[in-house]
């Protein structure tokens, strides 16, 4: 699977992501991607068969619905934190995912909410 981080996660994530052998990018490593309003970086990473990593559910939750999508994972702020402390969490959590749905359409037209583990 490949992966698109919105503008909420830094690029260290998919840095080390990739270290490790995932096809992942982060929204502000590339131009073309940022300040883009959540609906065109929606049907950027679609462009590219990425699923879309984002906080924003309510800018999409009544998007995806009949719309064909490469997968949408949502994140929430109270369950996992965005911050430098816990980069190398998401890194493992993300690495556990992506190397457990290696298919590019592991997600294919569905959403998932991204926890940490208890």
């Amino acid at each position: 699977m490949k992966l698109l981080l919105d503008e909420h996660y830094s690029s260290r994530i998919a840095e080390q992501l990739r270290a490790r052998g995932h096809d992942v990018v982060a929204a502000t490593e590339r131009i073309e991607f940022s300040g883009l309003p959540d609906h065109a970086l929606f049907q950027a990473a679609q462009a590219e068969q990425r699923a879309l990593l984002t906080e924003n559910w309510a800018h999409f939750q009544r998007g995806l619905t009949g719309e064909a999508h490469y997968g949408v994972i949502f994140t929430a702020e109270r369950h996992l934190p965005r911050g430098r402390g816990t980069i190398g969490l998401y890194v493992r959590i993300l690495d556990d995912f992506l190397t457990r749905h290696p298919a590019e359409d592991a997600l294919r037209d569905q959403w998932m909410w991204l926890k940490r583990p208890t």
